[in-house]
């Protein structure tokens, strides 16, 4: 084995403990073809590690997690589960501690699957969200003041600084080169006066530094709808925490289901591990019965090797995603019939069937 990777795998709660599981064995049959090993230790956190003993994660998890190379997860909540807590207290609670922040969180249309545009095609719907992961709108930096009177009121405060504007815009720059060489920074400056018009600024400024890349503003609203009736103009969008969380739920939806949608929360410097995760929620109502979607969680495997440097494994997965849906191999979300574990399958069927390219 050339090289080894050691992940920490988090299934979380409700369907992660099917496509989680599906994930990690497409990752064992990628690294298996492409000689490198896969080294992964399980941890129990989310809303069940809750319920069961009043916290989301243990006390040392954050600093056990520094440990790894990459962070596997699934979803976290539970109906019975307060659902304002898991965010602020697993999944923000990661995505600071460890800096992880870029939200990279890719919009394609894969092979063989109809969007619900009906005139749009795979050569339409392929972009990049990248959105802000550690300012902006989920601080979470506000309070509720006399809740229980006539008078009261409650605040939450964003927070945008200079550094944290200057290093997402860059990284977008830098995707965009990777790519088709256009970023449009979507904002809502023309009312948010003062937090959004310095948002658009900082990274104005940055843009200078890009000659090569076309670069474009365009608000939220006029973005939201873009998605929808024109997907085409977009390569790397460049956004702030709540829009991109929106925007990239709505790409979820353009491609045909939110469990398509994988991502990675990232530290470009690999100073910490980055974390990747399905865009899609816990759900727990279809949990324990195999028709999950996993494709989200798959894509989210591929993204985490290109980020380890596994650019050719990470190829193959997506190859494998793209072989599955073409041949109409697809969950009930999307119209069809075959299992979780199904998809998985055929995915590792198609890596283990084509030959490895060497240099």
């Amino acid at each position: 084995m050339s090289k080894s990777y050691k992940i920490a795998v988090v299934n979380g709660d409700g369907i992660g403990a099917e496509i989680v599981p599906a994930g990690v064995s497409v990752l064992d049959a990628v690294a298996k073809k492409h000689d490198f090993k896969i080294e992964k230790e399980s941890f129990p956190f989310g809303a069940g590690y809750y319920r069961d003993h009043g916290k989301f994660m243990s006390d040392n998890a954050i600093e056990t997690l520094k440990q790894f190379d990459a962070i596997y997860f699934g979803a976290v909540g539970l109906p019975e589960i307060d659902d304002t807590l898991p965010a602020k207290d697993y999944t923000f609670k990661v995505r600071t501690e460890l800096n992880q922040y870029v939200n990279y969180r890719p919009v394609k249309l894969f092979s063989g699957l109809k969007s619900p545009l009906r005139t749009k095609t795979e050569a339409d719907i392929d972009f990049v969200v990248v959105r802000e992961n550690n300012e902006g709108e989920f601080v979470q930096s506000g309070k509720t003041f006399y809740a229980d009177q006539a008078h009261g009121f409650a605040t939450d405060t964003s927070v945008f600084t200079r550094y944290g504007i200057e290093r997402i815009a860059h990284y977008s720059f830098k995707l965009a080169r990777k790519r088709r060489s256009k970023v449009t920074n979507v904002t809502k400056s023309n009312t948010l006066i003062n937090s959004l018009a310095y948002w658009d600024r900082v990274i104005e400024e940055v843009s200078k530094e890009y000659p090569d890349v076309e670069f474009n503003k365009m608000y939220i609203d006029n973005a939201s709808a873009s998605f929808v009736l024109r997907p085409e103009v977009f390569d790397v969008i460049i956004t702030t925490n709540l829009f991109g969380d929106i925007l990239s739920d709505l790409g979820g939806a353009i491609m045909g289901s939110l469990g398509l949608g994988g991502s990675g929360n990232i530290n470009p410097e690999k100073d910490f591990p980055s974390m990747f995760e399905p865009i899609h929620g816990s759900a727990p109502d279809i949990a324990g019965q195999d028709i999950a979607n996993p494709i989200g969680q798959i894509w989210s495997a591929a993204i985490m090797l290109d980020h380890l440097g596994e650019t050719e494994a990470a190829k193959d997965i997506v190859a494998g995603i793209e072989a599955t849906t073409a041949e109409g191999n697809l969950t009930v979300d999307l119209g069809g019939s075959a299992s979780t574990s199904q998809i998985a399958d055929r995915v590792i069927k198609h890596i283990e069937s084509t030959k490895l390219v060497t240099a």
